[in-house]
């Protein structure tokens, strides 16, 4: 790259300096030989601009001594220029410092928070070394310790390295961005555990645990409110936040207590705490969820407000008694989830149009079908929120609320108050609704009061847990409703279940024959080779191949021709039958058509629609 003829930074032998930097990018295509050339010119005022403009949006100070090699970087970053080799993405910090790593010849890693062994992280080196040379243990194997860091040219601290673990050292490159959050999240969560385990030692009565060794003395029990417990549970709720987890788990076994989150519908192990700080930590969960503390025999619900990013989010929490201890889960509801445009979830354009005629009735029954953690509460939301207006009263009767919405009037189902949803249902028809959201219809005297309001001019949405629209039908008739009634209300019936999407980071074109696809079931309509793809694995989906999830649907309008079919000896496979024949698109057909638009897998549709008559 012909840059400047004098570099008054440093010699242009320096690995760091900014005409080899340049040249790096240039080369591996992130960007052009211009925009090389007016960076260099222009590198002491675009490092300024970014320092300014870091200070006022209340970053952190800069530390000259440790970061001043990697202010350049920072300041391309800033300016989200797309990549010249792939328009589509930005120049951001991975690929630079991947660039970087394939000059140097040095292995690039993106370090995956969920594989990390805690204690290895934070007992190699102690924290403020590895703040001060950002350094970050991340694996040990034969006796060599891969040290992941921005700068893999520290030789001396890679020395000391050695000398306090024993082993021989193995430098990777790592983005310097993620190095300092993990160190922070590690040491930070380390740090709060250590001190809680210090402070609660000693032994104690486990009465949750059914195999409990009873000791004459105990110590107390530490304090909901003792400082590193907040700190531990404050970082278990940000860890989970930037994994973009749906849900976590604290469970206790006989000696330790395990945290697992939920990530795209698959559980990771993250956290193995000491048993000793496993009451407390519950206990803190119970005080912020107003959860009552000393009962630890029942199952309890309770919620906490939290913010994420500047959005409120809710999080919602069961505790029950298991074998060692209380078990907590928390769903974590995001109102960016929960809360979507209706286009935006998945539905083909023809179920789209079929959907939308559906909940345009002005009164009748309305139901959303698929077993737990199919996306159900979110479709409800997004279609009470579409149908909401200033002009329509819209009252919900929810198991817990899910979200709260001051659109909605929501009210929550207390049946130790009396509170349940049948019998809230003929009091909230007194609060003139026009559109009513009945968590889920679980019992005749529920489904009645539902049907009931139907038939005196209110719109019904509720869920029913069954494996297609068709079952629905005869599910209501289990539950006691006569056919009659359901001819009468019923609008139409949604089913969906929830995909993983394929990585759009590591996504490959993969060939494979039509026949093969027909014989495990996939009858594509086509014939030949066929085009699908597939995700390599990569840091960023945590080698998995996906990242994130995508709805598939099965909508049934309730037409004259599945009125005629619903009598009181009603035959699934007749109503299955004439749902077909009125058009109806199965979830195994759904989840086709985004197989063959490059969405998901055939692996992932077969593991989501291989039961039943998907």
């Amino acid at each position: 790259m012909a840059c400047a003829d004098n570099e008054d930074e440093v010699d242009v032998s320096d690995v760091w300096s900014s005409k080899r930097l340049l040249a790096v990018l240039e080369k591996s295509a992130l960007i052009s030989f211009s925009q090389a050339r007016d960076f260099y010119a222009n590198r002491f005022e675009m490092i300024q601009q970014y320092k300014r403009r870091r200070g006022k949006s209340g970053e952190p100070v800069i530390d000259e001594a440790r970061d001043k090699p990697f202010l350049l970087i920072d300041a391309i970053v800033s300016l989200n220029l797309k990549r010249r080799d792939n328009p589509s993405k930005t120049v951001d910090e991975d690929s630079i410092f991947q660039a970087l790593a394939a000059s140097w010849n040095i292995p690039f890693v993106k370090v995956d928070p969920l594989k990390l062994d805690l204690n290895l992280v934070t007992t190699t080196i102690p924290i403020s070394f590895a703040k001060n040379h950002l350094v970050l243990p991340i694996g040990v194997s034969q006796g060599e310790l891969t040290v992941a860091t921005p700068n893999p040219f520290n030789h001396e601290v890679f020395d000391d390295i050695a000398r306090a673990s024993q082993l021989r050292v193995n430098a990777v490159v790592s983005p310097r961005s993620d190095i300092i959050k993990l160190i922070e999240e590690f040491f930070g969560f380390k740090r709060s555990i250590a001190a809680a385990e210090h402070q609660f030692s000693g032994p104690t009565v486990d009465l949750g645990n059914l195999e409990r060794f009873i000791h004459l003395k105990s110590a107390d029990e530490l304090p909901s409110n003792d400082q590193h417990v907040v700190n531990a549970v404050n970082h278990l709720f940000v860890y989970a936040f930037d994994q973009k987890a749906s849900d976590i788990h604290i469970e206790p076994k006989r000696a330790v207590s395990l945290v697992r989150i939920r990530i795209d519908g698959v559980l990771h192990t993250v956290y193995r705490l000491p048993k000793n700080v496993h009451s407390a930590i519950v206990s803190r969960i119970k005080n912020l969820s107003g959860l009552d503390m000393a009962e630890k025999r029942r199952p309890q619900d309770g919620r906490i407000k939290t913010g994420k990013n500047d959005v409120e989010v809710e999080i919602r929490v069961s505790t029950i008694p298991v074998a060692f201890g209380e078990k907590v889960v928390m769903r974590i509801m995001d109102p960016d989830i929960l809360f979507q445009d209706l286009e935006h979830l998945g539905f083909s354009s023809v179920d789209m149009a079929k959907y939308n005629q559906i909940v345009s009735h002005s009164h009748g029954l309305v139901l959303v079908c698929g077993p737990t953690g199919s996306g159900k509460s979110t479709t409800l939301y997004s279609t009470l929120r579409k149908i909401s207006t200033t002009r329509v009263n819209v009252t919900t009767i929810e198991d817990p609320i899910e979200m709260v919405h001051e659109d909605f009037n929501q009210i929550a189902v207390k049946p130790q108050l009396g509170i349940t949803f049948g019998s809230i249902m003929r009091n909230i028809l007194r609060q003139d609704p026009d559109i009513i959201m009945v968590g889920e219809l679980r019992d005749l005297e529920t489904a009645e009061n539902a049907i009931q309001a139907a038939l005196t001019g209110h719109l019904v949405l509720s869920t029913l847990h069954t494996n297609d629209a068709p079952s629905s039908i005869i599910r209501l008739m289990d539950l006691g409703v006569p056919s009659f009634l359901i001819q009468a209300t019923l609008r139409g019936i949604l089913s969906q279940r929830l995909v993983r999407k394929i990585c759009n980071n590591c996504k490959e074109k993969i060939e494979i024959d039509a026949s093969a696809l027909e014989a495990m079931g996939l009858a594509t309509g086509r014939t030949g080779r066929l085009s699908l793809y597939q995700g390599q694995g990569c840091q960023k989906c945590r080698q998995t191949g996906y990242s994130g999830r995508t709805t598939i649907h099965e909508v049934l309008p309730f037409s004259d021709t599945i009125k005629a079919l619903t009598v009181p000896d009603a035959d699934l496979a007749a109503l299955t039958e004439g749902a077909r024949a009125e058009g109806m698109i199965s979830l195994r057909e759904s989840a086709i058509e985004r197989l063959m638009d490059g969405t998901t897998t055939y692996q992932e549709v077969l593991r989501v629609t291989s039961g039943g008559n998907l």
